[in-house]
């Protein structure tokens, strides 16, 4: 491709070689010739400001879409299997991008990215993102999110290095309470509207509400299905909640036990398990760095914004965490166009997906796993997808390892 250099870099060529030329004739000895810098690149701030976090979600976003659940709360529980190997994969300071709601933070917590992309097809992810946000800004330590989370009393003698037990033993003793439901939404609305002018819809606070809703009906019981079924959530909230189980037989886990998860070294990396996770999360949100934008990894736009951006930026993204997306892509004939979105994304050598692969097509490591979260090489699967080896999901697959 060839190169169009601008006037005023031909000019600046021409005097600098006249000057070397005028050098050479009054000096026995050629001084050596300047070299011209490159423009350099703008580095990732280390804060967006609230004006520019929403002009880029909107600028990154496509329209929304619909997916089969509105899938609150993850239910895979081998997500923290792959961390101990991620963080020696993945390069320091690489962008972050994900689908999904919260299980991102616990990667984002071990990873440590300069920011973060979460990109799905749904408006309510963008919206559980930013009650997130806002639950986050709000709340001092681990007890007091868990508490504007569930609306409940905050949970006192707590010390700061409770275990992850510890905190939701102590979240289970305590009770929801419609008051504190209703004044901890007006609070989040107002701080996400008010105090960042963040531009919320009547329809979009509705939502937020709704989803907000569900985890004051269900608390820490709140699984991936449980809102999906219940009338009661509909009417966000209703009393109480079905508190003490930490997913008893359901075979779907809940918030509590997501939290509890290990990977398989017993290691807990959850962003509720220490004070440390949670306050790192807490300061990453505070400076806008998590960026949740509307998109469907099969549509022509979001992907390859974020990419650009990150481009722009002179930065690599490092991780993907796709969950099982790939798997209801496969069932479109479009499916390509996701690993064709992902090609234009900047990579280095150890760039890397982040997938949770059902337990019917691999046998989990886990005993009772709904499914086995994987890696595999960025990279490696663009050069594959080029080189015509990559025909269906099966392909992903044997490209991934535990």
């Amino acid at each position: 491709m060839k190169r169009v250099l601008s006037v005023s870099v031909i000019v600046g060529v021409i005097a600098l070689s006249m000057t070397t030329m005028v050098s050479r004739a009054q000096t026995p000895a050629a001084a050596p010739v300047p070299v011209l810098a490159a423009t350099p690149l703008r580095p990732i701030p280390e804060r967006l400001s609230d004006a520019d976090f929403w002009s880029l979600r909107d600028t990154l976003s496509e329209p929304p879409g619909e997916f089969r659940s509105e899938n609150l709360v993850s239910n895979e529980t081998m997500y923290q299997w792959p961390i101990a190997a991620l963080v020696k994969t993945v390069s320091p300071g690489a962008v972050y991008m994900g689908v999904a709601p919260d299980q991102n933070f616990t990667y984002l917590a071990a990873l440590k990215p300069k920011i973060a992309f979460i990109v799905d097809i749904r408006r309510g992810n963008v919206l559980q993102h930013l009650l997130y946000k806002a639950l986050f800004e709000m709340s001092a330590d681990r007890a007091e999110f868990a508490a504007r989370l569930f609306s409940m009393p905050k949970p006192t003698g707590l010390a700061p290095n409770a275990s992850a037990r510890e905190l939701f033993d102590a979240i289970y003793m305590q009770k929801a309470d419609q008051k504190l439901f209703d004044a901890n939404t007006k609070a989040v609305i107002d701080l996400l509207t008010v105090k960042h002018g963040f531009r919320l819809s009547p329809g979009d606070q509705e939502q937020l509400s709704w989803i907000y809703g569900c985890f004051f009906t269900f608390g820490p019981d709140l699984t991936y299905q449980a809102c999906e079924t219940s009338s009661a959530s509909r009417g966000f909230g209703g009393g109480g909640g079905r508190f003490g189980g930490f997913g008893g037989g359901n075979a779907f886990r809940s918030f509590a036990d997501m939290q509890l998860q290990t990977d398989m070294a017993g290691v807990n990396y959850a962003y509720l398990a220490n004070d440390a996770n949670f306050r790192w999360m807490k300061d990453f949100e505070a400076k806008n760095l998590i960026v949740p934008v509307t998109g469907d990894f099969m549509g022509p736009k979001a992907i390859k914004a974020v990419g650009g951006w990150v481009r722009e930026h002179g930065a690599v993204v490092g991780a993907f965490y796709t969950s099982n997306v790939e798997q209801y892509l496969f069932m479109s004939t479009t499916w390509g166009n996701f690993y064709e979105n992902v090609a234009t994304l900047p990579l280095d050598s150890g760039s890397v997906f982040i997938r949770s692969v059902p337990s019917n097509y691999v046998m989990p490591a886990q005993a009772g796993a709904r499914a086995a979260s994987m890696l595999c090489s960025m990279k490696d699967l663009v050069t594959a997808f080029d080189a015509g080896m990559i025909r269906g999901y099966a392909d992903v697959i044997r490209m991934s390892k535990q």
